[in-house]
C-alpha cells in the first residue's frame, strides 16, 4: 500500500467528511480510493482506452406501445453475445421497467444500449457500464455446476481498479 497525503481547505474537509458520514464510509482512505477509482474509470471510458465492460442497462416503457416488447427481446436475443440477463419489473398499468445486465466489447455494449434507448415508446434509459478485463478461463469447477461438457470454457469479467 502507498500512502500520499493531501491538503484540503477546512471547508472542503467539512463537506468530504459529511458526504463520507453519509454514505457510510470508515475513514477519509476508503472513500478516496472510491473517488479515485470512479475517476479513473470514467478517465478510461472518455478516452476508448476500455475495450471491455459490464454494464447495467435501465430503462422505462410503456407495454401498450405497439409490438415495443416483442421489439426490445428480439433485440436482445440477436445480442444475445452481450446480453448475461434482463430484469423485468411492472410499475403500473401502462410502464415496466428493464435492467439488462451486460458484458462484452464497449462499442457493441454502447451501440445496444443506445439503439434500445432509441426505440418508440422506450423512456428514461440510462447505461452504467464499468471497464472490465475479459478473459476466457477453462471450465475447472464440478461439471454440475450448470455447464455441460460441451462447454469446457466460461468468461471471467473483473472490474478494471
Amino acid at each position: 500500500m502507498e500512502r500520499f497525503t493531501i491538503s484540503l481547505d477546512r471547508q472542503l474537509a467539512r463537506e468530504f467528511d459529511q458526504l463520507i458520514r453519509a454514505k457510510g464510509y470508515v475513514n477519509r482512505s476508503e472513500a478516496v480510493r472510491d473517488v479515485l477509482r470512479e475517476k479513473l474509470e470514467q478517465s478510461r471510458l472518455l478516452r476508448e482506452e476500455a475495450p471491455y465492460c459490464i454494464a447495467a442497462l435501465s430503462y422505462i416503457y410503456n407495454h401498450h406501445e405497439r409490438e415495443l416488447a416483442e421489439r426490445l427481446t428480439a433485440a436482445q436475443h440477436r445480442h444475445h453475445d452481450l446480453c448475461v440477463s434482463t430484469l423485468h419489473a411492472h410499475l403500473d398499468h401502462d410502464n415496466c421497467m428493464e435492467t439488462v445486465i451486460l458484458r462484452g466489447p464497449t462499442r457493441a455494449v454502447r451501440a445496444f444500449a443506445e439503439a434500445i434507448m432509441a426505440e418508440r415508446g422506450v423512456r428514461h434509459g440510462q447505461l452504467n457500464l464499468v471497464p472490465a478485463d475479459l478473459s476466457t478461463a477453462e471450465h475447472r469447477h464440478h461439471p454440475d455446476h450448470g455447464h455441460g461438457a460441451g462447454h469446457p470454457y466460461h468468461l471471467h469479467s473483473r472490474p478494471k481498479t
